[in-house]
């Protein structure tokens, strides 16, 4: 059996596939599989894997009617054989020591899942930005103790996980719904007996106009609130809730009130949905000015924040249309 599961959901991504697909085979560690989970792609991605199956004997393929990205996450889980597992998305690319790296220091640190820097990159191929996380490296960390866990960035892609910690906790993606790694992520992470970072830039996220994140359908940016209802229910029904209040509250003010509202404003700074984001946080968490994880934002999402704050919306939309 292979030590590592790549499980990477494919859906209509044939012009980007054989990179990705490239990234992976091509990886310092061998002892791997990649499995294709094709989500009932109407494109050629499917037969494009079925080719690289061919070639491979360390690829398999699993097709399936579609699901939505979480569905397809889920059938790569039921379905791995490697004791770890990554979810690459299939439009994006591993870089070559990025496997082999997460998986030596989570089995030298005893780690539930290692998590390892990543960088946003255009078309063109320019980097946007790294996104490095403010912890301590190379060490296990405790959830319990380290809570500023929680408050990673929740991508399912710079993550290696022990195959074992979705069977134990009993955490899935949910599937066909927006923030599926928000929903999933913040669950598991209490249930791990320890993580540990990685300082390095393993990961290139790919942002594509048409990929699902930058989709142009504003209506569906509210996911987010349904997204952290879905959070916060669990972490109540869990007695958790007041043990992680204030990595919770940055969350909520991270992704609801700044992401979700800034998404929204580059479109359209009139849209009704900015005012929901900012009525929904001050709603569950009325003291979220008080929150003790501030300096975690850059200049710039600070200078957002302070904005909104101020319902200065018209003057941020301004900003974001001067930079292109």
């Amino acid at each position: 059996m292979p030590k590592v599961t790549v499980a990477v959901p494919v859906y209509n991504v044939e012009k980007y596939l054989e990179k990705c697909a490239g990234s992976i085979l091509s990886q310092t560690e061998r002892d791997l599989e990649l499995l294709f989970i094709d989500d009932g792609s109407t494109d050629g991605s499917g037969a494009l894997c079925d080719k690289l199956c061919e070639r491979d004997p360390r690829v398999r393929v699993i097709h399936q009617e579609n699901r939505g990205l979480g569905g397809a996450r889920n059938t790569g889980i039921e379905n791995a054989r490697g004791q770890w597992i990554i979810f690459p998305d299939s439009d994006d690319w591993l870089e070559p020591e990025t496997v082999e790296r997460a998986l030596k220091a989570a089995e030298d640190t005893e780690a539930d899942m290692a998590v390892f820097a990543f960088r946003s990159v255009e078309e063109n191929g320019n980097t946007l930005a790294e996104f490095h996380e403010a912890l301590p490296g190379n060490v296990p960390l405790d959830p319990k103790k380290q809570k500023d866990l929680l408050i990673i960035a929740p991508s399912a892609c710079n993550k290696l996980y022990k195959t074992e910690l979705f069977k134990r906790t009993g955490v899935r993606y949910p599937p066909k719904v927006w923030y599926e790694d928000l929903r999933t992520t913040t669950k598991l992470l209490p249930g791990c007996s320890s993580v540990v970072y990685i300082d390095y830039v393993g990961y290139n996220y790919f942002q594509r106009s048409g990929s699902i994140m930058n989709n142009v359908n504003l209506s569906r940016n509210r996911e987010i609130i349904d997204a952290f209802e879905d959070v916060l229910s669990w972490y109540r029904e869990h007695g958790l809730f007041e043990e992680y209040r204030k990595e919770l509250m940055h969350l909520a003010v991270s992704h609801v009130y700044l992401t979700a509202s800034v998404r929204v404003l580059r479109q359209d700074r009139r849209h009704p949905l900015i005012g929901e984001f900012y009525q929904y946080v001050k709603r569950e968490f009325p003291d979220y000015q008080e929150d003790i994880y501030l300096d975690r934002f850059t200049r710039n999402q600070r200078i957002a924040l302070k904005l909104l704050e101020r319902r200065m919306i018209s003057l941020l939309h301004l900003i974001f249309k001067l930079k292109g």
